[in-house]
């Protein structure tokens, strides 16, 4: 996996972006509301330029309003750490019984 999704918050906002596309505002407040706790918009659009700059994430323009969207290949790397963690938990389950 790469380094740019090793970080939770850029694997979450990965899948909040594998839905539609989203203004960075409703991001970062759909991500707030989901860890109950407030993120520093420095951190917020840092992760988000590095992801774009990693080709995980562009930006678009509709109307007058930039939104993020996950590229093909965002949704690559989300679907493989998905593949992996429910490899680990179906392993998990099978050692327990």
């Amino acid at each position: 996996m790469t380094k740019f999704l090793q970080s939770g918050r850029r694997r979450d906002v990965c899948a909040l972006l594998s839905g539609d596309p989203m203004q960075a505002q409703a991001l970062k407040s759909r991500l707030e509301s989901h860890y109950d706790e407030r993120i520093d918009p420095k951190s917020f659009y840092g992760a988000l330029e590095a992801m774009e700059d990693a080709g995980f994430v562009e930006t678009r323009t509709e109307g007058i309003h930039d939104v993020y969207a996950l590229t093909d290949a965002g949704e690559r790397r989300l679907r493989e750490h998905y593949e992996w963690l429910r490899d680990q938990l179906e392993t998990e389950s099978a050692s327990v019984e």
